[in-house]
């Protein structure tokens, strides 16, 4: 075997077409985005394209939350998001990102090159990884 899961980048296997919202996203627009395209969450940019955070699906459990026990509903999606989210560097290898994913509640995380936003990776991703690497070595066998 001449690869290893260590050699196998974020990158390989990232979606670089992903859903985002700006801080002031409607929340409800921001929920019935993420249900239309069947994603778990997607990432909060700035105007500058800078990622601030993230909102994910439990992110969103909140507005409910908010609406049964303070009688408050609805908001912004800056209101509800995760800040300072957990990224990687689309250098890093779908090992590192495995880890991650093992050691934390994520189900996707944002792929920063140079700074900037590229794309997200899931943990269905690096279970695309590890299957197309494991039948890679079954045909080499």
């Amino acid at each position: 075997m001449s690869r290893s899961l260590r050699d196998i980048t974020v990158k390989e296997f990232m979606s670089a077409s992903l859903v985002s919202f700006s801080p002031d996203t409607d929340i409800f627009a921001a929920i019935k985005l993420l249900v239309g395209r069947g994603v778990s969450g997607a990432p909060v940019l700035d105007q500058f394209g800078n990622i601030i955070g993230m909102l994910s699906e439990r992110d969103c459990m909140k507005v409910a939350l908010n609406a049964a026990y303070h009688d408050e509903f609805g908001g912004r999606v800056s209101d509800f998001m995760t800040r300072n989210p957990v990224s990687v560097d689309a250098a890093a290898s779908i090992l590192e990102v495995a880890e991650i994913f093992f050691t934390n509640p994520f189900k996707r995380l944002p792929v920063i090159h140079q700074q900037r936003l590229v794309g997200q990776v899931s943990r269905s991703d690096v279970l695309k990884a590890i299957d197309r690497f494991v039948q890679v070595d079954l045909n080499d066998a």
